[in-house]
């Protein structure tokens, strides 16, 4: 990510209608308690750790969850970190759970070099006048990760400082964790992920004009724009749901933003169309035609219905839309008739590139 840490993220991407701020070490409300954590997901062991300063607030202090931005890994090591929740997403995910604000502390190089002491006398000291700090059991912090548990119990201490510690949690044989979450997206185990979640998986894109290759395939798709650090699941075709985000506009009174829509969703490539094209996101709305450029959508995987495939030629591939759109159909709207056939076997494809978006 060139230039700041934070660039294109700060100081804030955060819904107009956030009850919770996005801020900067230096601008956070304080003094604070500290749920300290990357929190991707916020699952239900990361709903444990916040729930330790926010549950019932020590009086005075203000309930503070604090994460990095980039991830450390992107920077000490050039690993790409695609998150389960972007910053924006997470502001409204925090808010039924007491929590005033969201804080990123940029991670530098002189912030990794620093050691587990300096880090809590210069961070959460200093910059967020911590009185109280909850961590999970394996949280690790300093200098080559000198810092654990045990350390920040004991330099707390010595600065007033008090440690919450969280035990992990465990589902089966296999802690609850955002890489088991991840696995489970990349396989296109929309249940698993949801599951382990305790909440739907979404994502959410803008809307940009395409070429129009699916209204002249009589399926027009409304294309998306994803952010580039937002983890997606697997490859495929998929029954979805799709809602609308930001103000109404005139017009609209009959679909207002965050109602549900009914959408068969291809992401992938389009290897029938352009073989070379890049990986793309688009929804087809069943039974609906509405004028969507410009606005930006929110998608909700439901199931995975098929993988990529390449077809013989346009024909097979508007047919096998057809058939898509019926599973989905079916899956999502029980009861609603559509115009074709579920019994035929499902196969693949996709449509325009993100480049070429809105068809």
């Amino acid at each position: 990510m060139a230039g700041t840490p934070m660039e294109g993220w700060f100081p804030s991407r955060a819904p107009s209608d956030s009850l919770i701020p996005l801020r900067s070490p230096q601008d956070a409300m304080r003094p604070t308690a500290v749920a300290l954590g990357s929190f991707d997901g916020l699952h239900q062991g990361h709903r444990r750790v916040i729930a330790a300063i926010a549950a019932a607030p020590t009086p005075g202090l203000i309930p503070t969850v604090v994460s990095f931005w980039p991830h450390p890994r992107e920077l000490l090591y050039g690993e790409p970190r695609l998150r389960l929740d972007l910053p924006g997403e997470k502001l409204t995910l925090l808010e039924p759970y007491g929590i005033r604000q969201l804080v990123l502390v940029p991670f530098t190089r002189a912030l990794s070099l620093l050691s587990p002491e300096a880090f809590v006398e210069q961070v959460l000291v200093g910059e967020l006048q911590a009185r109280e700090v909850a961590v999970g059991e394996n949280f690790r912090f300093g200098h080559d990760r000198a810092g654990d548990t045990a350390s920040l119990r004991e330099i707390g201490g010595r600065h007033g400082l008090r440690v919450l510690v969280s035990s992990m949690l465990w589902d089966g044989a296999e802690r609850i964790s955002s890489s088991r979450i991840r696995r489970a997206l990349a396989a296109g185990a929309i249940d698993e992920a949801n599951r382990l979640l305790e909440r739907p998986y979404r994502f959410s894109g803008r809307v940009v004009r395409g070429r129009g290759l699916g209204r002249q395939l009589s399926w027009p798709t409304a294309n998306l724009q994803v952010d580039g650090r937002k983890f997606l699941p697997q490859e495929g075709v998929y029954a979805a749901w799709v809602r609308k985000l930001g103000p109404v506009e005139a017009g609209e009174a009959l679909l207002p933003c965050g109602a549900p829509m009914a959408a068969v969703m291809n992401l992938g490539p389009q290897p029938t169309v352009d073989p070379l094209a890049p990986s793309a996101v688009e929804v087809h709305l069943l039974d609906r035609d509405l004028e969507l450029v410009g606005r930006d959508l929110e998608v909700e995987p439901v199931q995975l219905l098929r993988r990529q495939q390449r077809f013989a030629g346009l024909e097979e591939l508007s047919h096998q839309i057809g058939v898509d759109a019926a599973l989905a159909r079916n899956l999502l709207l029980p009861g609603v008739s559509g115009g074709v056939s579920v019994a035929q076997t499902p196969a693949d494809e996709g449509g325009d590139a993100p480049e070429q978006q809105d068809s």
